[in-house]
């Protein structure tokens, strides 16, 4: 039985209640399921730059670091800001993403039974994966940038070889690993860009082709991203992995999230080489804070996508199959639509759906499906 240390930060606002409603879920699974963790708990994020002057203290980051993963609740508050006027959000995330080499963003877009959706062309169902290059693209002008006599500003996007293979060639490992497309089960990579106008995009797409090419197994396209707006409106059903910039993947992992039920179900993976960190794709919502009604799902299905990387990094059927096991009992949840909190139309706290998502979980382990 493999056992792994998990860094937990439970950040800001509602962070540390959906944290709280997550490990609740993690206790029931390992006590029902072969899969140990040890989970060290650190503070940091705004409140504690408000109370020390720093955000993402060296040893907060060496514990990343030493951990087998990082499970990071929301962050972030609007009146705590740098001398400069900034939040210091980004700059924790900019810091942990760097550290860690963390290159691929991985934003799942799935409508599960019983959430519904506000498009009437989602019949066929939405299950698609937005996954952007997390270092490079308009985010590396992150601390850099110029600003001219408070007349001119500018930022930098930056597209390499180098990041662009690397989170290309994932694209196509997550697709092999996926069902496919909704609408046919076809496995399929699109590369989305604006190509027709900007050299940065066509050195992305020439490169996406390389690749492409090399992986005929899957198959591939392209589409520019101020189409894929439209097309994931009007057509969720024909998409299984979208690779693109950071920036892009950024603005449409939100349009997605609402086409699936709201940012309370968008969980999310930042991958690299050695380290992954996984949390929800929501923000802090401090009006929320301590009031025990934030949906904590997306943590609870962030925890699951960590479960899978593990068990795939470490070759541990158990781990992959915790994390099935994860997301099923939320589905169970979702499609009964008896518990579920005020952001999907219910009156239940975020204690009552912990509760419910780990009732769900069977006391004897499924089959692997």
């Amino acid at each position: 039985m493999n056992q792994y240390s998990i860094a937990a930060l439970p950040g800001d606002g509602i962070g540390p209640e959906c944290l709280d409603a997550t490990l609740h879920v993690l206790d029931r699974i390992q006590s029902l399921h072969s899969v140990r963790l040890t989970l060290d708990r650190y503070e940091a994020g705004a409140e504690h730059f408000r109370k020390h002057g720093v955000a993402l203290p060296e040893d907060v980051l060496r514990g990343c670091l030493d951990a087998d993963a990082v499970l990071l609740a929301a962050i972030g508050l609007p009146d705590v800001r740098k001398p400069d006027g900034t939040e210091v959000q980004p700059e924790m995330m900019m810091g942990l993403r760097r550290a860690l080499g963390l290159y691929a963003a991985v934003r799942p877009v799935k409508l599960y039974p019983g959430v519904d959706s506000p498009l009437t062309t989602a019949s066929a169902g939405i299950d698609m994966v937005i996954l952007r290059e997390n270092l490079e693209g308009l985010f590396a002008s992150f601390g850099g940038g110029c600003q001219l006599n408070d007349q001119l500003a500018t930022d930098t996007i930056v597209i390499t070889r180098e990041g662009t293979r690397r989170v290309v060639e994932y694209a196509f490992e997550l697709s092999r690993r996926r069902q496919g497309r909704p609408s046919d089960g076809r496995r399929q990579v699109t590369c989305v860009d604006k190509a027709n106008v900007f050299r940065s995009f066509a050195f992305f797409r020439k490169v996406f082709q390389e690749i492409a090419d090399v992986n005929p197994d899957v198959d591939s396209n392209a589409v520019y991203v101020d189409a894929m707006s439209l097309y994931m409106v009007t057509s969720p059903s024909e998409w299984d992995v979208l690779v693109m910039e950071n920036q892009f993947g950024d603005i449409l992992s939100d349009l997605g999230a609402a086409l699936v039920g709201g940012l309370g179900l968008g969980p999310s993976a930042e991958i690299g080489e050695q380290h992954a960190l996984f949390q929800p794709s929501h923000g802090s919502a401090p009006q929320l804070a301590g009031k025990n009604v934030a949906n904590p799902l997306a943590t609870i299905l962030s925890a699951a996508m960590m479960l899978d990387w593990l068990g795939h990094r470490h070759d541990d059927d158990n781990a992959k199959q915790a994390a099935q096991t994860i997301e099923h009992a939320v589905m169970t949840v979702l499609k009964e639509r008896d518990v579920r909190t005020a952001d999907l139309g219910g009156t239940s706290s975020t204690e009552d759906v912990a509760n419910a998502v780990a009732d769900a979980i069977p006391v004897t382990q499924p089959s692997p499906s």
